[in-house]
């Protein structure tokens, strides 16, 4: 009904911050929104929602014959494997790898590290401890994805992003995907991988189909059922999703459904006794509170039966989607309050985000707030990049920036970074010739505040 999707919506509008959602039913959008400055156009960051389209690439090369998923780990690696490999590691297989169940514990996984110094990332994983026997201990592990990748690769003799760019992508139109690889050019696997929202339900949808696609087997279906099933135990709490199982790379969900999901609220949701996939970009740090809304307004009003059709809901729905857009900041316009500041440089002192200066400019008959960095002069996208290693600078990422003063002494500044979950906001405080200006992330993997910086009128 359009008033059920109407409050799942305003619900979603709700949360910091919904960037996009699809829901399709019986093979149909029935609704569909993107929270301005967010489009339909741009593809989004997964993180570990790629996952899900890794354990895709895997399952279709078992299906060609390629690999098995009782392959031993180690024979794909011989000369990365250990002179003596362990009990636990010769007997690691990629079914363990598929439904993290490969014996580590948490503190030797941390070991591992992307940023390895000679390259070779499986190698790195090949000689870490393996504590338990595999297929007997649940631990989230996205090197054991990476591993994943790194097979495909070894059998199809391409990156796992090529084999489903030459295999699947196009059956489903799936265009402009990009997907981070490491120094050793291996699709990275467990995250990295960046599609648009209807890509992602587009996947939903192959798995809820079965792995049948416009009448065309695209995917087994035994595949598919193994992939999406509880492979693995990891918890016992019945009002979490997160304790509901594990397949593989897929979650299993409460209400029977399952879901490839990643950090910061990307969704895969598929939902199979209502024949049902909602697609989800955010940038949130409460993802539970996302999978909530869909459970408590979505679920109940997805009935068996057809409902009769409300022309004035459908239009006050088309209308609501057709507006969203994430909340302005609140104050005055940055070009009511910046006369006084206008043209002048604010020098900073030495400072591990490599910010040096900071000017307004007149541009177009509009200010802009422009930066110098290590020397030369940056846009807010170089300072994001800057100031958080974690953007990717592959990602292309595009950038949207409001500003507004909250007090006549303090400008807020803040810059969404439309391909990524992340948005930056520049808290800068003018006082007696002098600056201050506090950096804070939406969502982080470490601390969202970051190191405030401190500068003085030099002009």
């Amino acid at each position: 009904a359009s008033s059920a999707l109407d409050t799942v919506f305003k619900k979603l509008s709700e949360i910091d911050a919904v960037h996009s959602t699809m829901i399709v039913r019986h093979g149909q959008v029935i609704a569909e929104g993107w929270w301005q400055p967010y489009t339909a156009q741009r593809r989004h960051k997964l993180y570990s929602l790629s996952k899900s389209f890794t354990s895709t690439a895997v399952g279709m090369a078992i299906a060609e014959g390629k690999l098995s998923l009782d392959d031993t780990v180690v024979s794909f690696f011989p000369e990365h494997a250990p002179a003596s490999p362990s009990y636990h590691l010769k007997n690691m297989r990629i079914r363990d790898l598929l439904s993290m169940s490969t014996g580590h514990v948490g503190s030797d996984l941390q070991k591992f590290s992307f940023a390895e110094s000679d390259g070779s990332l499986a190698k790195a994983f090949l000689h870490l401890p393996v504590a338990h026997k595999p297929g007997t201990h649940f631990l989230y592990n996205t090197p054991a994805t990476y591993m994943c990748s790194a097979i495909v690769q070894r059998v199809t003799g391409k990156t796992a992003h090529d084999y489903l760019k030459a295999r699947l992508f196009p059956q489903l139109g799936i265009e402009d995907s990009h997907w981070e690889t490491c120094p050793e050019r291996v699709s990275l696997g467990g995250y990295g991988l960046n599609v648009k929202t209807e890509d992602i339900a587009k996947l939903g949808q192959l798995y809820l189909q079965k792995g049948e696609w416009r009448g065309q087997r695209l995917l087994p279906a035994d595949w598919v059922a193994a992939a999406t099933a509880r492979q693995t135990s990891n918890g016992s709490n019945p009002n979490n999703d997160w304790d509901q199982g594990y397949g593989y790379q897929f979650w299993r969900c409460r209400h029977n459904a399952y879901r490839g999901d990643g950090a910061f609220g990307q969704f895969c949701l598929v939902l199979p006794d209502q024949d049902t996939v909602v697609a989800i970009t955010s940038g949130t740090s409460d993802m539970q509170r996302v999978m909530n809304v869909i459970w408590e307004y979505l679920l109940p009003a997805l009935a068996p039966v057809a409902i009769p059709e409300n022309a004035k809901a459908q239009s006050a729905l088309s209308t609501y989607l057709s507006n969203l857009k994430l909340p302005n900041l609140k104050g005055n316009p940055m070009d009511q309050q910046v006369a006084p500041f206008l043209n002048k440089r604010y020098q900073f002192a030495e400072n591990s985000h490599g910010v040096e200066e900071l000017i307004f400019v007149q541009k177009d008959g509009r200010a802009q707030l422009a930066f110098r960095m290590k020397g030369k002069a940056a846009s807010m996208q170089d300072l994001g990049l800057a100031l958080n290693t974690r953007l990717d600078p592959q990602s292309s990422a595009k950038t949207v920036s409001q500003a507004a003063w909250s007090s006549p002494e303090t400008l807020i500044y803040r810059t969404y970074y439309t391909r990524t979950p992340y948005t930056l906001t520049l808290d800068i405080t003018f006082k007696d010739n002098r600056i201050s200006l506090q950096p804070e992330w939406n969502v982080a993997f470490g601390p969202k505040k970051l190191t405030p910086l401190k500068g003085t009128l030099t002009q």
